[in-house]
Parts: C-alpha cells; structure tokens; sequence
C-alpha cells in the first residue's frame, strides 16, 4: 500500500499544460512541477511560454516551452512532436487553453461565437486526441480539463453576460465524461475542474467594475487565489486519482452549491 505522499509524487512524469504562461494555467503548471513533474507549457506566443517555464525551472524541475495554437491541428501535431523529441513520453495534459466573448445572446456575431468554440471546445478535443494516442501506447494517462462554473449553471448577466463560454464550457463538460467512458479500458482517466471566480489578466477589468456583485454571489466571499486550483490539479495528475474518472469537480467557493 503506497503512502500519500507516494501517491501526489509526480517525480519522474511529463505534464502538458496548454494555456500555461499565465493566470490559472500557469499557477497548475507550477503546481505539477512542484510535485515532481516535467512541464510542457503551449500557447500561442513562444517568448511567453518560454518566461513561464524560466520561472518554473526555479522550482528545480525540468520545463519546455512550445509555441502552439490549439485550435489548429497541424501546430497540435507538431506540439505532439516536440514533446515526444524533448521527453519521450507523456502522462499529463492540462487541457486549458480558452477564451470567452461577452455580448448579450441577442448581439453576439456568429464568428465570435465561433471563436470561441474553436478555442473551449475543438482544442481540447485535438489536444486530447492527439496526445492521447500517446497515452494509448503507454497504456496509461491522465487528462485534465478546464471547464468552468459557468458550463454547469446559468450566469448572472449583469456580471458575466457571455453565452457562448458558459455554452461551450458545458459541452467540454460533458466531453469529459464521455471520453472517460470511452478510454477507461485504456487506463487513462479524464477528470474536469470547473473553476468559479478567479481573477486573471483576461478578467480583472471586469472584476474590479462588478466586484461587490461577484464577491456576494460566493459563498466564502471571495474569489479563487492563487493556490486554490494547485492541489486539485496535482489530484487528478497523479496516481492518487486512479480511481476517479468521469469527476466534474467545482472549485468555486460554494458558487454552485446554492
């Protein structure tokens, strides 16, 4: 029988964490690399990735930075590539990469809406797809997916008035659970968090304009810091999840439970 701290042990894992050079993908990035892994940080923009994984490297653990658009299957495949060249395996990918687009429902343009379907949705879906052949050889594997609150429950529109996230949010939502059906036999587990408020540079504008009205829609009464993704992210990394597939897990503050 394995210890726990032999079970949240990641020493010696390779982790893929798109959307990694800032905000919440990057605080879980940091969380894996603290628990032991080699972290793969993707995004868009190359000199960003590459500052993320200087600081890092910082924590002792390997890091490798690679510019990849996600929604784009061609730069998926060559991420693909570069991290099988770089580390020879993989056994985690942090599918969380997104963007939203606020407009009332009546007003939002159909290429926005579009947009950001591309990114929520068909990212991760290339993402795991193609990363989880890997996983597939090696006959094991963990995805982790970054929904939201907003995929499980209607939103405030004074607050947070972007139909399309919250829509597309709800499809990666249930894209997880089938996908765990569907390679439970391949012994990978896929697992969602679906994160409540946390302030990032994307949405500090709109925190700092509606802050009274976010802070009293939260149970606890504040929004998600800094290390409060950290430890669910290590969770569903390491072997301590082996028996959670399929989990939809809030981590709002109590958002949703009333």
């Amino acid at each position: 029988m394995a210890t726990v701290k032999e079970l949240l042990n990641l020493q010696g894992r390779v982790s893929v964490v798109t959307g990694g050079a800032t905000g919440i993908g990057f605080r879980m990035a940091l969380a894996l690399a603290e628990a032991g892994s080699s972290v793969v940080i993707a995004s868009r923009k190359l000199d960003a990735c590459e500052q993320a994984a200087h600081e890092i490297e910082k924590t002792g653990a390997k890091a490798f930075a690679v510019a990849c658009d996600v929604t784009k299957p061609e730069q998926v495949e060559a991420m693909k590539n570069a991290v099988m060249k770089h580390f020879g395996r993989v056994e985690a990918l942090v599918n969380n990469a997104g963007r939203a687009w606020v407009a009332p429902p009546e007003d939002l343009p159909l290429e926005r809406w579009q947009q950001v379907f591309d990114l929520n949705i068909t990212g991760p879906v290339l993402c795991s797809q193609v990363l989880g052949r890997e996983m597939i050889k090696a006959k094991r594997g963990k995805i982790i997916n970054i929904a939201s609150i907003a995929g499980l429950v209607g939103r405030n529109p004074r607050a947070y008035n972007s139909i399309a996230y919250g829509a597309s949010k709800g499809a990666l939502v249930n894209f997880t659970r089938d996908l765990a059906v569907k390679w439970a036999h391949h012994n990978i587990q896929v697992n969602c968090i679906c994160p409540g408020f946390f302030v990032t540079p994307l949405n500090e504008k709109l925190y700092e304009k509606n802050k009274e009205s976010i802070d009293r829609e939260i149970p606890l009464g504040r929004t998600g810091g800094p290390d409060d993704l950290k430890g669910i992210a290590v969770l569903l990394a390491s072997d301590a999840s082996n028996f959670m597939t399929g989990a939809i897990i809030p981590v709002d503050g109590g958002s949703v439970a009333w």
